[in-house]
């Protein structure tokens, strides 16, 4: 077994140990969720136009989407059982094999943008 980085926790109690994980969930949780919020603020801080100290920019990834009733309307239940979730790979396997086509796609597909917060060294 690889060696950790924590301490062996061979000699704590299951009670212990349970107190042990649900401290860490906690604190894990926590941090996340301020990290979130953290993020949102900068992003939003961003978008306005605020440059912060620390070199930072923010990056653009945008996700299609199929809405599902379109998506059913044009190519029927059976593609649309096929897809299920509407996942975008699964949708370009289908155009690749001929199944679906891209013009139809294009008139229902949506774009979602996201935005990531990076940071990098100056």
């Amino acid at each position: 077994m690889p060696k950790t980085t924590f301490a062996d926790h061979d000699d704590l109690t299951l009670d212990e140990k349970l107190e042990r994980f649900a401290m860490l969930r906690d604190t894990i949780t926590g941090l996340e969720e301020e990290k979130k919020a953290l993020g949102d603020d900068l992003k939003a801080a961003m978008l306005r136009g605020d440059r912060p100290l620390y070199a930072a920019c923010l990056q653009v990834t945008r996700k299609v989407t199929y809405p599902l009733d379109q998506f059913r309307d044009l190519y029927g239940d059976a593609a649309a059982f096929e897809v299920a979730a509407i996942d975008p790979k699964k949708v370009k396997a289908l155009v690749k094999a001929g199944d679906l086509d891209v013009e139809g796609l294009e008139r229902i597909g949506g774009v979602r943008e996201q935005y990531a917060l990076c940071l990098k060294a100056k």
